[in-house]
């Protein structure tokens, strides 16, 4: 038994350390002031064991040797039972599928949250079907299943999960400082985007956005923090970067855990996905530093950021209605100051750490003591 009387496996596939590894690193840290002990366990070899930030957290390494690879469900069952692991906490199609055969062989309820649709997660539909179709047969006997937003509480609904089987938990993250760029009219625009750069992200629509930008004489740049999902994506952005003429215009800085002090130099924050978001956590992030946001009316943004008060949206895929969004900004016919403060101040309110670890452990506690 844990020191804390309860202690929850966290499920991970772990070879990246994106949004929802923030969301699963925040929750280690805020969950054992709530009474809850966490662990990981890693389901591929990758970055999330060197990145992760709750350096007291138990962390697990069963590397699966193929998707289908089971072999490991019996290890995991026994160290479920010697460390008196009392819930089991999924949060991929891969990890359902591995939690729910280590859930039936120990008699320990499984939990899964849901960050993002499994139907709409990549550019390949195969690769959609075959997720969804894991996700739906792992999922028949898991106890509680928690969406970060409301799109996906209608996601799950409309897939036929019962209603009382779902609880919502909004991302959050930290409250921050503000420190983002005062942005004076008509000096260099630094737009900023942060991500795990995979199609979805909309990165070619913000760089041919950029080039139109400075075809038309505004003096524009953009800071890009984040890695490629692979190198052959990078190539093909890269490549596009040198077409339009920007390589003057960009910074790539790669992978950091420091993206607050990235924030710093930044005047706004752009995130153009053209699908498949849960509730951004870099979005939410942004707006805890006070940075106004430029997003897209894409599943669970909307409910973050309101079209005019906590930043501007824009249609998915759309150039132009980005470029109209951002001279908004250059004009002075949106306040940059005015769209940062009133997102800090609804990050503060709705979105925090804190308040996604109680919801968490809400959850937790009703299955534990139905």
């Amino acid at each position: 038994m844990s020191k804390l009387g309860r202690s929850v496996l966290h499920l991970i596939n772990g070879e990246f350390y994106a949004g929802a590894e923030r969301v699963q690193d925040l929750l280690a840290k805020q969950l054992p002031t709530m009474g809850y002990e966490v662990g990981f366990a890693c389901l591929k070899d990758g970055i999330f064991a060197d990145k992760l930030e709750s350096k007291d957290t138990a962390l697990y390494h069963f590397p699966m040797r193929s998707r289908l690879d089971l072999s490991l469900t019996y290890k995991l069952a026994q160290l479920i039972k010697q460390k008196h692991y009392q819930l089991i906490h999924t949060h991929t199609p891969r990890a359902a599928l591995i939690g729910q055969l280590v859930s039936r062989l120990t008699s320990i309820p499984m939990i899964h949250h849901v960050h993002s649709p499994s139907q709409r997660d990549t550019e390949e539909g195969w690769r959609n079907l075959r997720n969804s179709t894991v996700e739906k047969l792992s999922l028949q006997k898991a106890s509680k299943l928690i969406p970060v937003s409301k799109s996906l509480q209608q996601y799950l609904l409309d897939k036929g999960y019962k209603e009382n089987r779902i609880h919502t938990v909004c991302n959050g993250v930290p409250l921050q400082n503000k420190i983002r760029k005062p942005y004076i009219a008509g000096e260099e625009l630094v737009i900023g985007t942060v991500a795990l750069f995979r199609p979805r992200k909309g990165i070619e629509v913000l760089l041919q956005a950029l080039a139109r930008m400075q075809r038309a004489g505004h003096k524009v740049k953009l800071h890009a923090v984040g890695p490629f999902e692979t190198p052959e994506y990078q190539d093909s952005i890269l490549q596009l970067v040198s077409e339009l003429g920007l390589e003057q215009q960009v910074t790539w800085t790669g992978f950091t855990s420091d993206v607050i002090n990235e924030f710093q130099q930044m005047h706004l924050f752009v995130l153009p996905s053209l699908f498949g978001e849960g509730m951004p956590m870099v979005v939410l992030e942004a707006m805890a530093a006070g940075l106004p946001v430029i997003s897209t009316h894409v599943e669970g943004i909307p409910e973050v950021v309101r079209d005019g008060q906590e930043g501007l949206l824009t249609e998915p895929g759309s150039i132009p209605d980005l470029v109209a969004a951002l001279l908004r900004i250059t004009n002075g016919e949106a306040s940059p100051t005015a769209l940062g403060n009133n997102g800090q101040q609804r990050q503060q309110k709705e979105f925090s750490d804190i308040a996604m670890a109680k919801g968490v452990a809400a959850v937790y506690q009703e299955v534990l003591n139905p």
